[in-house]
């Protein structure tokens, strides 16, 4: 059987001269601009990191139910234990939910520490719309004076 001379495929197309314009030059890559779109991208997310931190996650503000009794169709007593700084003070927002999950009742209350004290236990009767289930602080945040 005689051998057939293999043929090979150029690298890159070979077009006749003049038939279908000129190839343009490969652009020239520009790094610096790729740098500089990560960089504001890691700025901003920085932003908005830090902001969400100071609003949401401030350890400074804690709080924790310890327990809610005295349920019946129109309340609830919740006892439950903030941390704030030192002599500090904190808006804490409390809520009822009833047995589908609907917020019944939510109120945002004002407790203080005494000088020198960073835990302190709250009792607070939440008035609601309809039998609640469950009570939770939602958060707390430093008070604005």
């Amino acid at each position: 059987m005689p051998e057939t001379p293999a043929t090979f495929a150029p690298a890159a197309p070979v077009f006749p001269p003049g038939r279908y314009g000129h190839r343009r030059a490969p652009r020239r890559r520009r790094p610096w601009v790729a740098t500089l779109l990560v960089v504001a991208l890691l700025a901003v997310l920085g932003a908005v990191s830090y902001r969400l931190y100071r609003q949401y996650g401030d350890p400074n503000y804690d709080a924790q139910v310890i327990t809610y009794t005295e349920i019946t169709e129109s309340q609830l007593v919740l006892d439950f234990r903030v941390t704030v700084p030192a002599g500090g003070s904190a808006i804490c927002v409390v809520r009822a939910r009833s047995r589908d999950g609907v917020e019944v009742g939510r109120e945002e209350l004002r407790v203080t520490a005494e000088p020198g004290q960073r835990h302190l236990t709250v009792r607070h009767r939440l008035a609601t719309t309809g039998r609640p289930i469950l009570g939770e602080v939602v958060r707390c945040r430093p008070a604005s004076e």
